[in-house]
């Protein structure tokens, strides 16, 4: 794919390792609202640093070309683990849970248009003979 795919791919991906930054340096600073949320979802008061640890590796490896398709990964299993705690607390389909969903699959969008190899290893077409 050339001209405009691989950017907006780009784009996207770095849109949701933003995110995931901001959402890691508001854990890291750990606001009172976010830690009674925290609370309500059985996180012990002090694990909102260890989670902006998480949050923020997953949003760097994501960022950076040569690891995003690890980042895609850890990201993956780090917003279903989100889903998976809305799901326990009875917020089926929530806001949160729709979010983690909607960031995991852009990610996921944004990697495919960006990285030449991920089109390779998810080969959606049959090559065409060469006829020569």
């Amino acid at each position: 794919m050339r001209g405009f795919a691989p950017v907006a791919g780009r784009t996207m991906v770095l849109v949701v390792a933003g995110l995931l930054a901001f959402d890691g340096v508001l854990q890291f600073l750990s606001p009172p609202f976010l830690v009674e949320t925290m609370a309500h979802a059985g996180f012990a008061a002090d694990a909102g640093q260890r989670l902006a640890f998480v949050t923020l590796s997953c949003a760097i490896l994501l960022a950076i070309p040569a690891t995003a398709p690890l980042g895609a990964v850890l990201v993956t299993g780090f917003l279903g683990g989100a889903i998976a705690i809305h799901f326990r607390l009875g917020e089926i389909g929530s806001p949160p849970q729709l979010i983690c969903l909607l960031l995991g699959v852009v990610a996921w969008i944004g990697l495919y248009l960006a990285d030449p190899r991920l089109r390779r290893l998810i080969a959606t077409e049959e090559p065409t003979a060469s006829l020569a």
